[in-house]
């Protein structure tokens, strides 16, 4: 570990001066997704359908959810199925977010990544999410292109993104439908930890293109602390993130670069923000479940509304705080009747949260799920995106339907728990 340190500590002073990101562009993925249909395989168009290009709105339905697990890993017989509430809910697009799925410790933020536990989040979300003894309920929430989804064989999960910077993890998966018309992903990873570059702090953005319209969801960790001031931090960290996050311009040049260009923008994640009120009313106000007396004193409304966070959305919070709880149990930790003798008291805050920004997204959903092995309860979220549609490449989904097709995927379906498919774009 010393001759470690030695090695790693001036490239990382070297990142801060020059404010490098870590990370890269190789993520894990059940398999490729084309950067663009290669020209041999495009059917014919002809002329007419060449200059009738016109766009169609698509409406898919995104399940989003952020989860601090405390640096525990996940136990064997956790069912993640309640969290993703497969049994009640069909949703095209899955995005898990995940902070401190590693313990904290000096080989993890130097960069030493356990990928066996990334690895072991991936395989339970596959269990779940392509379970066929669970029938996905198709009429929660109406979208347009319904009836063409109930014809399509296939509709198995694929993942199309997951990526991990130390105790942060996020990973995106869709029904394999619509894996044809991802496209340019990319990833990028922002650390704004110890030394204002380590990974224990940060975030994971992954960006990509469904159809026509660009997609960003950003993974979060930011400060802790809830002293007076620390909010700063918190503040900080973000103004890092959105100066610093950048991806690819594609071939072509066109593809956006920073998170806010992206037409479609979700950011989640342990944020830390905290409630501005001494512990005891905090407290007494959680006892009460007064949730519209605390939230007028949130940190992040606060900076949605006037700060870091302005002209963002967030839904209406109607839950208990998120953190800090004593794990295995539903006590919050440091209760007056349960404090040990020189413990620290942290007042309970909904430090997990998921926010988004733009248009062309609506929230149907915004609740907690109570799995309780961690300090955390994980947050959840359902929308309903804009997805803009060439009418012409209609024509495209005979072919990506096709038996070759089929082929060439079908032999990718484990890669991700196998750990063989990380590439590079």
């Amino acid at each position: 570990m010393p001759g470690n340190q030695e090695v790693m500590w001036p490239r990382l002073v070297a990142n801060k001066i020059l404010r490098k990101r870590l990370g890269s562009n190789n993520f894990v993925a059940d398999f490729p997704c084309n950067k663009e249909i290669p020209s041999l395989d495009r059917p014919s168009l002809s002329p007419n359908s060449i200059f009738s290009h016109h766009k169609d709105t698509h409406n898919y339905r995104i399940f989003v959810s952020t989860w601090n697990v405390g640096g525990v890993a996940p136990p064997e017989d956790l069912d993640i199925e309640d969290l993703l509430d497969t049994g009640n809910t069909s949703c095209e697009i899955y995005v898990l977010g995940f902070q401190e799925i590693v313990p904290l410790s000096a080989s993890n933020v130097l960069g030493s990544e356990n990928s066996m536990v990334a690895m072991k989040w991936n395989s339970l979300i596959r269990r779940a999410l392509n379970n066929k003894k669970k029938p996905h309920c198709l009429d929660k929430i109406q979208h347009s292109n319904e009836e063409q989804n109930k014809n399509i064989p296939g509709q198995d999960f694929r993942c199309i993104i997951s990526k991990q910077m130390v105790g942060i993890l996020i990973t995106v998966w869709v029904r394999s439908y619509l894996c044809p018309y991802i496209r340019y992903p990319s990833v990028s990873c922002i650390g704004c930890g110890i030394m204002g570059c380590l990974g224990n702090k940060g975030s994971v953005s992954v960006r990509f293109r469904l159809h026509e319209t660009s997609f960003c969801f950003v993974c979060s960790h930011l400060a802790s602390g809830g002293r007076q001031g620390d909010e700063k931090l918190r503040n900080s960290n973000v103004s890092e993130i959105f100066s610093r996050t950048s991806f690819p311009r594609g071939p072509s040049l066109d593809l956006p670069r920073k998170i806010l260009d992206h037409d479609r923008v979700i950011f989640l994640g342990d944020l830390n923000y905290r409630i501005s009120l001494p512990e005891s009313n905090v407290r007494l106000l959680v006892d009460e479940r007064d949730w519209k007396s605390l939230l007028e004193n949130d940190q992040l409304r606060m900076e949605l509304m006037n700060g870091q966070f302005e002209g963002w959305n967030e839904g209406s919070i109607q839950f208990a705080p998120t953190y800090k709880y004593r794990p295995n149990s539903d006590v919050y930790y440091g209760c007056f009747h349960q404090s040990k003798k020189g413990e620290k008291k942290r007042a309970p805050a909904w430090c997990d949260r998921i926010i988004w920004y733009g248009k062309g997204l609506k929230q149907h959903e915004y609740d907690r799920g109570e799995e309780n092995f961690s300090d955390h309860r994980p947050v959840k979220a359902i929308f309903t995106a804009e997805v803009g549609v060439l009418h012409s490449l209609k024509q495209f989904q005979s072919f990506f339907l096709s038996e070759r097709f089929d082929r060439i995927t079908s032999q990718t379906d484990d890669f991700v728990c196998k750990g063989r498919s990380s590439f590079q774009i």
